[in-house]
């Protein structure tokens, strides 16, 4: 299993409602990227501010240090998301859910009989390959809905997942 994530399911042998859910396991990773750099813009503005004030080429050296600050600002502020759980009621539908570090939750429900099938898809692009899990939807365009949004754990987790899907939707998947 990938120790990024945390899978955990909400009373597996109940059978009005099945909850799964995805955590983000916490690293210190971000917070060393953050502080690196900051530390880097720092040093630039103090290695090269006396050049800068003897060439008089403040403007250009500060388009780095404006770059660093902003880069800095987007990785600190953006929203980063803790959690994505499934909530299976077979009678009713799915309700994904998004749950964010500052408390904000993103929910969506989908009546059960639009799903025409939960589907495992492989995704590739030039840098990586990854598996999703979505939705296909019946409708006048077929459209896939993505499970998982933000996350992308690793098939191991997706797989009872599809599995807990499938049996929801018992006459869509045999």
């Amino acid at each position: 299993m990938d120790t990024r994530f945390r899978y955990v399911v909400d009373d597996p042998y109940s059978d009005a409602v099945d909850i799964h859910h995805v955590e983000v396991r916490k690293s210190s990773n971000g917070r060393f990227f953050n502080a690196a750099v900051f530390l880097a813009a720092a040093s630039s503005v103090a290695f090269h501010l006396p050049t800068m004030v003897n060439e008089r080429l403040i403007p250009q050296s500060l388009y780095w240090v404006f770059l660093f600050t902003a880069i800095f600002i987007l990785k600190w502020v953006r929203p980063k998301v803790v959690k994505e759980s499934v909530v299976i009621m077979p009678a009713f539908g799915i309700q994904l859910e998004t749950h964010y570090t500052r408390g904000r939750t993103n929910r969506r429900f989908i009546p059960m009989h639009k799903i025409l099938k939960p589907v495992l898809a492989e995704c590739l692009t030039p840098m990586t390959c990854y598996w999703t899990l979505s939705l296909l939807m019946h409708g006048r365009e077929e459209e896939l809905i993505l499970v998982f949004k933000d996350l992308r754990p690793p098939v191991g987790i997706l797989v009872p997942v599809w599995k807990a899907l499938c049996a929801a939707a018992t006459d869509t998947c045999r």
